[in-house]
Formats: C-alpha cells, structure tokens, sequence
C-alpha cells in the first residue's frame, strides 16, 4: 500500500511559487493595459470634436455664421457643452464672433480622468489641433496621433507642391484656377 502523504497533488510550496509567477505577470501586463486603455479612449474625445466641426462647418456653409449651428440636434453657442458618446470627456463651445470657433475636450470619467499626458484636447476653426498634458506642455502629436497637430500651412510645407499648385504648366495659375494676379 502507498503512503496517504505521497497520494499526488501539488504542494503548498509549488503552489506559492505558481502564484508568484502569476503576480508577477500581472504587474507588468496590468499598466500596460491601463495605459493602452486610456490611448484607446482619446478617440472618444478627437472623434467627437471633428463631427461636431464637421456640423459646425456644415452650418456655416448654409448661414455664414457658427452661432446658433445645430450639432447632435443640439444648438450649439458660446459656452454650450456636449458630452462625447462614451462619457470619458465634455466638449466646451467657444464661438466669440460669427467666424470663430474652439472646441475644448477635458476627461470627465474614469479611466480618463487619470490620463495624465493629455489632460485637453483643441480644434479650431481654422483646423488647429492641440493637446496638453498635466504641466501645460504641448503633446499634440502623441494625443492626436501622426502627422496631426500642424496647421494646414506647416503641413502642405512638409509635403511639399501637390497637384494644381502653380505650374508653368498653367501658366500662373492656382489651385483655385483663377489666373495668380486676378485674386
């Protein structure tokens, strides 16, 4: 007859060691996963605030003017708020005049009220994309992603002449096709 001691299973001292290894590994996934989870959330903010620019031009285009635009069937003004679908942040209006705008999106929810390196998220009117972290520092392009966070000028500069610009081609013209010095 075998020994009751030694019937098989696993020891308290082999089972210690399992869970070691096992906190272990969830230290390091678990900020990771935080961090990626947070990463993810942004576009909550960033996709909001284009669709409400995309209304707000949408309105513009109709009535000359960004006051009183209607986004997500809410009229939109200086100061109005809007909450993003998933929660994590509020977009502010600021329309000072008739041609301006600026949206602002600061996290308002869990997990994003602890992302610390893009505490608020900008769009202009005139397509300017920001974003700061936790000590004022610029880290638009990290919060955006590539290639964002330039006005249109600075990246038409980086990629250089696009297709219509002027072209001795065309004789002077530009990509408006109106002769250079009829504008």
């Amino acid at each position: 007859m075998r020994c009751a001691k030694h019937a098989g299973g696993m020891t308290l001292v082999e089972l210690m060691i399992v869970v070691v290894i096992v906190a272990i590994i969830a230290s390091v996934a678990f900020p990771s996963y935080a961090s990626l989870t947070k990463q993810a959330n942004r576009t909550d903010a960033t996709r909001t605030m284009q669709m409400a620019a995309q209304s707000l031009e949408r309105c513009y285009s109709n009535s000359f003017t960004y006051l009183a635009c209607n986004v997500n069937g809410t009229v939109m003004n200086d100061g109005s708020t809007m909450q993003t679908p998933n929660q994590f942040y509020t977009i502010t209006f600021a329309i000072p005049d008739a041609q301006d705008y600026t949206l602002t999106a600061v996290p308002v929810a869990a997990p994003q009220t602890g992302d610390t390196q893009c505490t608020q998220f900008t769009l202009s009117s005139a397509g300017a994309q920001a974003a700061q972290d936790v000590h004022a520092s610029d880290t638009t392009t990290s919060c955006w992603g590539s290639n964002q966070g330039q006005s249109g000028a600075a990246w038409a500069a980086r990629a250089g002449p696009q297709p219509g610009d002027a072209d001795p081609q065309f004789r002077g013209s530009t990509r408006t096709g109106m002769p250079a010095g009829a504008r």
